[in-house]
């Protein structure tokens, strides 16, 4: 299947409900115009936390659920994620990173239980790494983004957002793999809201997607690396960027320096540099009632500049 639905994310929200936190919204600018939706404050810190409750309640109503428990390769917050989610269900979580991972990342972790694994320097490494241990172990294996249920979960936030700004016309999202992306795409695509997808300069893997017409390989250099590193977007996301309604945007990792900076300066708010980049991109966005989400904070605030 090369495209999610709208009725893929309304399951997901049945099967999730009451397991996540609802998403907070707040003003972004003094005219009601700009809102910003919090979803760094969701469990784990990072709405990864609902593709992987998704992910593990679909398994387990399935009777899908091994032994072995679950694996997944991440950047880090897909990976914390899936081991608070497995906790929950009492399932072993062996999670592999690449060894450019945050400390903080591996040591909350560690916290959670899971058995954490460094390989490689990139993503695709640890995804290779996981795939053997995967094939060896028996354990199932989840992924950080390219799963219609991990989409699927992702989603669930563009409904709770609409929910609380009636009259919601856009969102704008940073883009990784692309799973929040297509998500949140199926979900807005349903109610006619138009999607913004940032990617950094040196992590696009979407835009070079869309510009080939099918996933490619894309070197990844970045300060937004550790969350949007993927080399390759989903087949899903590369669909949900050809429909209407959406656009695809690029910003430098200055401006997303800039505007994580500036998160902290005027709201006192600490995010990863993935989550900065979709408002680093509100100059090149129109409408009339956005929604800009800040999808992350596992993130070591001592680069933030006190003023």
């Amino acid at each position: 299947m090369d495209h999610l639905t709208y009725a893929e994310v309304q399951a997901a929200r049945e099967r999730i409900a009451g397991r996540v936190r609802p998403v907070v919204v707040a003003p972004g600018d003094e005219r009601g115009r700009v809102w910003l939706a919090l979803e760094y404050l969701q469990h784990t810190g990072s709405f990864k936390a609902r593709g992987a409750q998704n992910f593990l309640l679909a398994h387990a109503g399935a009777g899908t659920l091994p032994e072995a428990g679950v694996t997944i390769a991440s950047g880090g917050n897909a990976g914390l994620a899936c081991a608070w989610a497995a906790g929950g269900l009492g399932v072993r979580a062996t999670v592999f990173l690449p060894d450019t991972a945050p400390a903080v990342k591996v040591a909350r972790l560690r916290s959670y239980g899971a058995d954490v694994r460094l390989a490689g320097r990139e993503y695709a490494e640890a995804l290779a790494a996981c795939e053997e241990f995967a094939a060896a172990s028996g354990a199932l294996a989840s992924h950080a983004y390219d799963h219609p249920l991990i989409a699927a979960g992702a989603g669930t936030v563009l409904e709770e957002i609409r929910d609380r700004l009636p009259g919601l016309d856009t969102v704008v999202l940073s883009v990784g793999g692309g799973g929040l992306f297509a998500g949140v795409a199926a979900a807005a695509r349903e109610h006619g809201v138009r999607v913004v997808a940032v990617e950094p300069d040196g992590s696009k893997a979407l835009h070079a997607a869309v510009a080939a017409g099918a996933p490619v390989d894309v070197a990844v250099a970045s300060v937004a690396a550790d969350s949007l590193g993927a080399r390759r977007a989903t087949a899903l996301a590369v669909h949900a960027a050809r429909q209407e309604g959406v656009h695809t945007v690029l910003v430098p990792d200055d401006a997303i320096v800039r505007a994580r900076q500036a998160l902290w300066d005027e709201r006192r708010i600490a995010v990863e540099h993935a989550a900065a980049t979709s408002l680093a991109a509100l100059e090149q966005v129109d409408g009339e009632r956005i929604a800009v989400l800040l999808c992350g904070a596992n993130t070591d605030p001592s680069d933030l500049v006190a003023r």
